[in-house]
């Protein structure tokens, strides 16, 4: 008697045996039937796969060029609403030592940081998964194009995670850098593909008021008038990542048309009072209103407005002893939704709504989006330098506004990729 000749059937996990039913060769049919069978199978359980799932996945003709594994997430999943998760399966694609280009200020664990359970987390979207990202598929989509982060030293914090994380697919050339480390370019030869970081503190003009040759801390800030350093740069610019808000806590001046029209932690006679949102808004007004203007920058330009990272600063501010020593997230229960950075959140909302209806009503069709992260941010104070960021000028002092690389911020480029996988 002949030994079985098991099939493997890996959707039921079991082995279909083949028989000889007669007509022919039998030696043929043993050979030939099980095949047929496990053809057969596979046919059915794919044919059902598409006729029944709920959301079949959708992977964009470039990415299909690029063999990505990267799937778009589902049109109808908030993205930005869910929690923390352990994962203690998923590392960080690069490590501290595996990226060449994270800067001293945000490696941490060369700075004596020792727990590392601030990395084993995964933002889990209600309802739905977020893809992770995949950096082949991402320099397949922006091939040939330039991304800019213009902002402050949190755009810059991105700009840096994505760089970490594209290096593993390939190595960038660091192409530009100003005099002072605000403005940086880098090239990824093998996709044709710029990053940028056009430093701005506030996206409009701003200067610190200067008495006697000394700074005074008081800025002021012209609504009506954009930053000419990142403004001339806009319009060789694909997407640009638009953020900004720590720095508005702080006294300023506000100006429009040359005139003074308010304050900001001001209380001066016959000057309107106005919070630091206020001053925000108008700012991010009118920096999106000069990209839907502009003339000489590209009819398809994306821009994405990233929302507010909170700072977790405890017993304490910055200059006063606060600190962030924590080392796991918060829950969904913990976080405040009433505070001043949510409130920040929804009228950086608002802001990119606006701006997105008024480039749909032009010719040009610029296009914009929210990169949402305030909600998933707010519940990580563990993902800070704290005193693990090896400032020589500032010893004693805590980073709780930047974030470590690897860590948190890295779910900023899953949501960046999210976006334009359909934006772009």
């Amino acid at each position: 008697m002949k030994p079985p000749c098991p099939v493997q059937d890996r959707a039921h996990k079991k082995d279909i045996r083949c028989h000889n039913y007669g007509g022919g060769s039998a030696a043929a049919t043993t050979a030939l039937n099980p095949l047929l069978v496990f053809a057969l199978l596979l046919a059915t359980i794919f044919t059902l796969f598409m006729l029944f799932s709920p959301s079949p996945p959708m992977i964009k003709p470039d990415l299909q060029r690029n063999t990505s594994s990267f799937i778009r997430p589902q049109q109808d999943c908030d993205l930005y609403r869910g929690h923390w998760v352990p994962d203690f399966r998923r590392s960080s694609s690069y490590t501290n030592s595996s990226c060449p280009t994270i800067p001293d200020s945000k490696n941490c664990f060369r700075h004596g940081r020792k727990d590392t359970d601030f990395l084993n987390w995964r933002w889990k979207p209600d309802g739905c998964e977020l893809p992770r990202f995949d950096p082949r598929a991402f320099l397949g989509m922006v091939r040939g194009k330039t991304l800019a982060f213009v902002g402050d030293s949190v755009a810059r914090n991105h700009m840096e995670s994505l760089l970490c994380l594209l290096s593993q697919e390939e190595t960038p050339v660091d192409v530009f850098k100003d005099s002072e480390d605000r403005f940086r370019t880098w090239h990824f030869r093998g996709h044709d593909f710029t990053l940028k970081i056009l430093w701005s503190q506030f996206l409009v003009r701003g200067e610190e008021e200067v008495i006697n040759g000394s700074s005074t801390g008081t800025f002021s800030l012209h609504l009506d008038e954009v930053d000419g350093a990142w403004a001339r740069e806009i319009p060789t610019v694909d997407i640009a990542v638009v953020s900004a808000g720590h720095w508005f806590f702080r006294k300023i001046r506000l100006y429009q048309r040359g005139r003074l029209v308010g304050c900001v932690y001001c209380e001066e006679p016959n000057v309107t009072s106005y919070g630091p949102e206020h001053a925000l808004r108008m700012s991010l007004r009118a920096a999106l209103g000069h990209i839907n203007e502009c003339e000489e920058c590209k009819g398809t330009t994306t821009t994405l407005l990233r929302t507010f990272s909170p700072a977790h600063f405890e017993n304490g501010t910055w200059d006063t002893g606060g600190g962030c020593a924590r080392t796991s997230p918060y829950g969904e229960g913990e976080i405040d939704l009433g505070s001043s950075e949510w409130g920040f959140r929804n009228m950086q909302m608002e802001e990119m709504a606006r701006a997105e209806r008024v480039g749909r009503g032009r010719r040009r069709g610029r296009r914009f989006a929210a990169l949402d992260v305030t909600r998933a941010m707010l519940m990580r104070p563990d993902g800070h330098p704290g005193e693990h960021w090896g400032n020589k000028w500032m010893r004693g002092y805590n980073d709780c506004v930047h974030w470590c690389l690897p860590g948190p911020i890295d779910v900023w480029s899953d949501f960046l990729m999210a976006a334009l996988s359909q934006h772009i």
